[in-house]
């Protein structure tokens, strides 16, 4: 089949729709919006006590994580709730692509946690004002997270199971250790050579990274590095969600 304009934005309105249906049903809602704020929140207070740092320096960490964990969450929710109900085998006969229904699971984690990250952004712009490097560099360097870290989200989804918690399991099995690999909690300049070396493969690390460039001005690896590596993760994903979905659903 022919990759015309007109298909393709047949794909883009089919992965809208499911987007736009998995926010309404499962994740507009006040309750899950605090939830998704106080855990990144909580975690990284924690982290905090007893450290000479102020709080306001937790808040490119804070938007990181809270990207990583609202973003990647949607889809293992979504997907095993669909499969239960058998929802999921309608949308898999619907004439859209697996390709609408992969960027259409991703949007709607990437619109959801978007959201909370903004909520926590204008605060954290206000409190930075006199030390802010670059409004426009934090903008894409939280879309590209979200949007990075909601496909990540989807290829857990993939996983062919009706059981949320399993999902989930497995998803947390990869998403906490990457916490403490990514230069959130401790700067990678501290990290010993290995743990400099694993946080590379961490989509995490460059966002870490670059939203404290925007905030702060310093990097690691470089702002346009890091945008780079959010492209590469997000695509990368985007493929593996597209291979799984078809290997466990077709």
């Amino acid at each position: 089949m022919s990759y015309s304009p007109e298909y393709l934005a047949s794909d883009v309105k089919g992965a809208w729709a499911i987007a736009k249906k998995d926010l309404e049903i499962y994740y507009v809602k006040p309750n899950i919006y605090i939830s998704g704020i106080l855990f990144p929140l909580f975690m990284l207070l924690a982290f905090a006590v007893g450290r000479a740092a102020p709080l306001v320096s937790l808040v490119p960490g804070l938007i990181a994580i809270t990207a990583l964990f609202s973003a990647s969450s949607i889809e293992p929710v979504s997907v095993p709730i669909e499969r239960r109900t058998r929802t999921f085998d309608r949308l898999l006969s619907a004439p859209v692509s697996m390709f609408s229904i992969v960027l259409g699971e991703s949007i709607s984690g990437f619109m959801f946690s978007g959201s909370i990250c903004f909520l926590l952004f204008i605060p954290g712009v206000i409190l930075y004002q006199p030390a802010l490097i670059s409004i426009a560099i934090l903008v894409l360097g939280i879309i590209l997270s979200c949007f990075a870290f909601a496909s990540f989200g989807t290829v857990f989804a993939a996983y062919p199971t009706e059981n949320v918690g399993e999902v989930m399991s497995l998803l947390n099995l990869i998403r906490l250790p990457l916490i403490f690999i990514s230069g959130v909690f401790i700067p990678l300049e501290s990290m010993p050579l290995w743990g400099q070396t694993v946080a590379i493969i961490s989509p995490l690390t460059y966002a870490s990274d670059i939203l404290r460039f925007g905030f702060e001005g310093t990097t690691h690896f470089g702002p346009w590095t890091d945008l780079l590596m959010l492209v590469v993760f997000a695509i990368i994903f985007q493929v593996l969600g597209n291979f799984l979905y078809r290997k466990f659903n077709i």
